[in-house]
């Protein structure tokens, strides 16, 4: 249930380059336990050796912190693995961290997987009031890339640094085949739906629930898609049935100024009449998402060419949006 609390989606593609310092964190050791987070290396977490993940598990010693999956879609192949370690009486846990998968705890184990924190926390210029700060503990999301080699249950097992110790939290992830996943995948051609713009409202609210509201409502989809890359996020910083739409419009609107002049970026908002019980508006139901938020990147073809599903922060957006260039 906690889990469920914080999260609600995931993705494929991850980051290579972004911001990974903490903007003028106002907690020292919070910035202290992000530098440590960001940064993660397979060689510092145990081997495999052809053990089984409780093995693993046992092997580690320590157990207590929460699994927190910020996914919910996994194909067979390369998945981009988001999440977070959380402990129930101090909140989220940062550190160096790795995941390790098996199809079952008693089956052999691969990994570790290197899993650093993206960080959500944006500059203040690009804050709203949805977002996350320094001061939130939620300022950062875990993520690693983990092969899945066929559909059905899978254990996971994240192995984060505290200190000089190591602390084991076990999750379960559910695989699905390939047909039997209902959003657009990377390499196929985006539906030519329309989205709302600006023009069309007298109230931006109507489809923009940000404090303040943003401007990536110039565009719309039908009209830019397949002319230029276009960055097309579905996100509802109010309504969000998680906490990360707020940061993750925020961090578009900050690496807008950095992309801006190559690709056109498009903020959908996901509920008809900003009404969760309106059901999903219908540019959602044409990419067939399940949750939100949802970042597609659309090349200059008019083919998808990353998508990411959840908490994601600046480095797998930026990943995304290179992709389309």
């Amino acid at each position: 249930m906690l889990a469920a609390a914080l999260f609600s989606g995931c993705g494929s593609d991850d980051a290579e380059t972004g911001d990974t310092e903490p903007r003028a964190a106002s907690s020292a050791e919070l910035r202290k336990q992000l530098r440590g987070a960001t940064s993660s290396r397979a060689s510092d977490f145990p081997a495999v050796r052809g053990r089984t993940l409780q093995q693993v598990a046992d092997g580690v010693g320590a157990t207590g912190p929460q699994f927190a999956a910020a996914g919910s879609v996994y194909t067979p192949g390369r998945n981009r693995v988001a999440f977070g370690v959380i402990d129930p009486k101090t909140g989220f846990v940062y550190g160096p961290t790795a995941l390790y998968v098996a199809r079952s705890p008693d089956s052999p184990a691969t990994g570790p997987y290197p899993a650093p924190a993206d960080l959500l926390v944006t500059d203040p210029p690009f804050r709203s009031k949805q977002a996350a700060t320094e001061d939130d503990p939620f300022a950062a999301i875990y993520s690693a890339q983990v092969p899945m080699p066929k559909a059905g249950a899978v254990s996971v097992l994240a192995v984060t640094k505290v200190g000089e110790d190591l602390v084991a939290s076990p999750g379960a992830l559910t695989v699905v085949s390939a047909r039997d996943d209902p959003v657009v995948r990377v390499g196929e051609r985006a539906p030519r739906t329309p989205t709302d713009t600006a023009d069309e409202t007298a109230d931006i609210s109507e489809i923009d629930t940000r404090v303040p509201p943003d401007d990536m409502h110039d565009a719309d989809f039908a009209d830019v898609v397949g002319r230029k890359p276009v960055a097309l996020l579905f996100a509802t910083p109010q309504l969000c049935q998680s906490r990360v739409c707020g940061p993750v419009v925020d961090i578009a609107l900050q690496l807008r100024e950095r992309y801006g002049n190559r690709i056109e970026f498009i903020h959908q908002e996901v509920y008809v009449d900003n009404q969760v019980d309106g059901g999903l508006r219908e540019p959602l139901k044409r990419f067939g998402v399940p949750t939100e938020p949802w970042l597609f990147v659309v090349g200059a073809d008019g083919r998808v060419t990353a998508r990411l599903e959840g908490s994601f922060g600046f480095n797998a957006v930026e990943q995304a949006l290179r992709s389309a260039l």
